[in-house]
């Protein structure tokens, strides 16, 4: 009879510790503190005279707009792109300014709609953050008039970020891998 209570002691003690880290890691998830989701970096270097609430403010604008890249949450974005927003390397037919991250979110996950963007590394000196990313999905809607079907889409891109004393992104240079894109689905011969 001990032995049988102490085994059930046991597995409720185990089933309470189970059930509450479950529920911290959705929580977590909920909150948007899971790294992929959050925009978190693999590897941060942030220069040494970067202090206090600056520091902070840098690589809190920078999370959110990785973040959104993930989310797709016009009110994060919204948050964290200035009103005066340049997009240095404007691509054609993308509107300048800050609509312009959402319009390009919105026509690229048309073509990839499970689209994730990992932060594999970040580099933050005086205004800037230069972020190395992967954006990872399934080309499985339209580009053009291609027509998806699964197919894995793995790329590379590299963004440099200014942002202001406000905390509000107001230029971005970015560069991504199109032609690895292009190729994985199907738009140039590989």
């Amino acid at each position: 009879m001990t032995r049988l209570k102490t085994q059930t002691a046991f597995s409720w003690r185990f089933a309470c510790v189970g059930f509450c880290f479950a529920s911290l890691i959705n929580l977590a998830v909920a909150r948007g503190e899971s790294k992929m989701q959050f925009g978190k970096p693999d590897v941060l270097i942030v220069s040494a005279d970067l202090q206090g609430e600056r520091r902070q403010s840098l690589i809190d604008a920078a999370q959110q707009f990785y973040t959104f890249w993930n989310a797709g949450d016009p009110a994060l974005l919204s948050r964290v792109i200035s009103p005066s927003f340049t997009d240095r390397a404007l691509p054609p037919g993308r509107p300048q300014g800050p609509g312009g991250p959402l319009f390009a979110f919105r026509q690229f996950t048309k073509a990839v709609p499970d689209l994730r963007c990992e932060v594999l590394q970040q580099i933050i000196v005086q205004d800037r953050v230069v972020s190395h990313l992967r954006f990872t999905g399934h080309f499985s809607g339209d580009f053009g008039s291609l027509h998806g079907h699964g197919q894995e889409v793995d790329f590379i891109a590299t963004d440099i970020i200014r942002i202001d004393a406000r905390g509000q992104i107001t230029d971005n240079w970015h560069l991504e891998d199109n032609l690895t894109f292009l190729k994985q689905i199907g738009a140039v011969p590989q």
